[in-house]
């Protein structure tokens, strides 16, 4: 399969769920751009890193990339690999010298090491097919139901998440109830 280079655009709190922060990454190529929504510690290891701030005490993720070097396995890149039922999946490629291997990780693991080893993170096509959106002009009138009419319309659960947070940026907090409520909805399902 074919991938694509990403970057980090920058995090920012969402209410999708308490203490929950939007990870935003864009693909390099097209501008398109990638909403994850992580957890507080994964964004608190992030922002630091990208900010340069060193905390007195190693993070978990300072910890795995000291043990990392200390036995020279170096982190190649990380690849967001898959998107379903609303969870991203991603892998780090490591290499010893000798042999590389993939590792299972949660995106926001993966994100703070990538960080870290300044490696490339990239993500599979189908997920950018999947997940991206293309512009925030593409989110401006989108609905927040599934279905008008007799026509349906699919909305992924990151672009719904997307857009919510758009929303709360702009402060259109009735909108974003609604939007919050199918989001729900649908995790329910």
């Amino acid at each position: 399969m074919s991938k694509q280079l990403l970057k980090i655009i920058g995090i920012s709190s969402s209410n999708l769920q308490s203490n929950s922060f939007a990870l935003i990454l864009e693909v390099e190529a097209t501008n398109q751009r990638i909403p994850i929504i992580i957890g507080p510690s994964e964004a608190q290891s992030i922002a630091l890193e990208l900010e340069g701030m060193s905390p007195s005490r190693p993070l978990t993720h300072d910890l795995i990339k000291n043990m990392l070097d200390n036995y020279n396995i170096a982190l190649v890149e990380v690849c967001i690999s898959k998107f379903s039922e609303g969870v991203f999946y991603s892998y780090l490629l490591l290499n010893d010298g000798k042999t590389r291997v993939e590792i299972d990780s949660r995106t926001s693991d993966a994100v703070a090491l990538a960080v870290r080893f300044k490696v490339p993170i990239y993500a599979e096509d189908i997920v950018i097919i999947e997940t991206a959106m293309t512009s925030d002009a593409d989110y401006e009138d989108a609905p927040t139901n599934v279905e008008e009419g007799d026509d349906e319309i699919e909305l992924t659960l990151a672009e719904l998440e997307a857009y919510l947070v758009k929303l709360i940026e702009e402060e259109n907090y009735e909108e974003a109830s609604r939007v919050r409520d199918e989001i729900n909805l649908r995790k329910k399902e």
